[in-house]
């Protein structure tokens, strides 16, 4: 028997774990796929907004903005790559220079210190590749990028450091409503719990709907991205928007916390739960709009990889973070689109008050460690690795030559508590692959690692998902 399952093991889940983990409480997180941020906190641009957009006396507007301001502590407490590089948004007519305007009393209104109108001539100033016909922009200097894929993981891992659980491959089918809470059923284990907190994405409603009447209706947004060599570091420094509508924020540029660019996302509506291909008419489409902010940006010469991912769009105006009404202690966290990244950490505070509120009693662990040490050998200053290489050979042999990846970095991705089992798991681990040639020259190293560490053979290595083998026997 838990005390609390959480559903979902993407960066809201995570930061729920980890704030409930820092009670006296039996917690176990369930995750339907086989690693941990495999769903929409993977595919992510990675920006912490400042909150100027959130519509004013909003939960989105308020966690939003509670959230921004506790990066700087957790970022440094899960070593996370964090930076405030402030973020724009460019107006290119009187009507838009009228619509941020808005936007900024907007964030007045929400909490956002430091906003700030600029003109055109210190818009070009601050950022000299902008389109020289803007007319104006936004900055919003608290605006942040990180490492969304690591911040994921390390909530994770940080919980399971502090007792929690992390269920892998438990696909919920079913829950059923028992005397002492409720039972969740995967196709080959069950699980019981007092309480239950359902941050399932895009698949939020159908979890809702197994214990509730339906209340809402999760439809997945899909968005594509390109992602850019680090030849075009630099281009900006700040995260670049274009005025937005009323689907989207538009097509952004993205400088990432390691050195590279994205460009995107575009915006599906309704595209399916599963549905992350992607197309060249609406690859096309990011291309153009990123070319109107920055015209000397070329999205398909230096592109190295594309992607999608997806919003969890509700049809609601709001996140819902509340008990079901007709379940008792069965928490929806639902409807977590932008800026779910940058209010993810407040969210997990305000889930542990409904859950106080309820009537659990929480104690507070003495023995909490906030702390999850991890350096890649790169990371390290010339003292550190040269002690480090010494201490253990493998962090001399470099595999990933791209991202200067090592042996050593790559076994202890694997090898942490929530390692990595998958080719991609590495990769949002450690970043061996991350680079210009995609795994085109450390793949195969990395694949015999993976086999050897797990003790299993080449051929069960998957790339991403339990059905994605990369090989499946001998050819002579």
């Amino acid at each position: 028997m838990y005390d609390i399952a959480i559903i979902g093991a993407g960066v809201v889940g995570g930061a729920i774990a980890r704030e409930l983990s820092k009670f006296d409480l039996k917690i176990v997180i369930l995750e339907k796929e086989n690693d941990v941020c495999v769903g929409t906190s993977k595919a992510n641009s990675g920006i912490v907004h400042a909150g100027y957009d959130p519509e004013e006396n909003t939960l989105m507007a308020k966690l939003n903005v509670q959230g921004n301001k506790m990066f700087d502590d957790i970022s440094r407490e899960l070593n996370v790559p964090f930076k405030r590089n402030g973020s724009l948004v460019v107006a290119f007519d009187d009507g838009q220079l009228e619509h941020i305007k808005k936007l900024q009393q907007r964030g007045i209104n929400n909490g956002v210190p430091d906003l700030a109108f600029l003109s055109k001539e210190e818009l070009i100033r601050q950022e000299p590749a902008i389109n020289s016909e803007a007319k104006g922009a936004l900055f919003a200097p608290t605006s942040g990028i990180i490492d969304p894929m690591l911040l994921t993981i390390s909530l994770v891992e940080n919980a399971v450091m502090n007792g929690a659980e992390c269920l892998l491959n438990f696909d919920v089918q079913a829950i059923e409503k028992t005397d002492s809470g409720y039972e969740i059923i995967s196709e080959n284990k069950r699980v019981i719990a007092k309480y239950v907190v359902n941050a399932a994405g895009v698949f939020a409603d159908k979890i809702h709907n197994m214990v509730s009447e339906p209340a809402f209706k999760i439809v997945p947004g899909r968005g594509q991205y390109f992602l850019l060599d680090k030849v075009e570091s630099g281009i900006v420094n700040s995260t670049v928007f274009p005025c937005p509508t009323k689907i989207s924020k538009g097509i952004l540029i993205v400088p990432t916390t390691h050195g590279n660019v994205m460009v995107g996302p575009t915006a599906e509506e309704d595209s399916g739960k599963e549905s992350l291909d992607t197309t060249e008419e609406m690859l096309e489409s990011a291309s153009a709009g990123a070319r109107l902010l920055v015209p000397s940006l070329s999205a398909w010469r230096n592109n190295i990889r594309t992607f999608a991912g997806l919003r969890a769009i509700s049809d609601k105006d709001d996140f819902i973070i509340k008990e079901a009404d007709d379940a008792p202690n069965f928490i929806n966290v639902a409807g977590i689109k932008s800026p779910g990244l940058a209010a993810a950490p407040a969210i997990g505070l305000h889930v542990v008050s409904i859950i106080k509120e309820m009537g659990l009693d929480l104690i507070a662990k003495k023995s909490f460690d906030p702390i999850v040490n991890r350096k890649l050998l790169i990371e390290m200053t010339k003292e550190e690795q040269t002690a480090l290489i010494k201490e253990n050979s493998l962090y001399g042999r470099v595999v990933c030559r791209c991202e200067n990846i090592t042996e050593g970095d790559i076994v202890d991705a694997i090898n942490r508590k929530v390692g990595a089992t998958t080719m991609d798991g590495v990769k949002r681990r450690c970043r061996a692959g991350m680079g210009r040639c995609q795994s085109g020259f450390c793949g195969p190293k990395v694949q015999q690692i993976l086999a050897r560490e797990r003790n299993l053979p080449l051929e069960e290595i998957v790339l991403e998902k339990n059905s994605s083998y990369i090989l499946i026997g001998k050819t002579k």
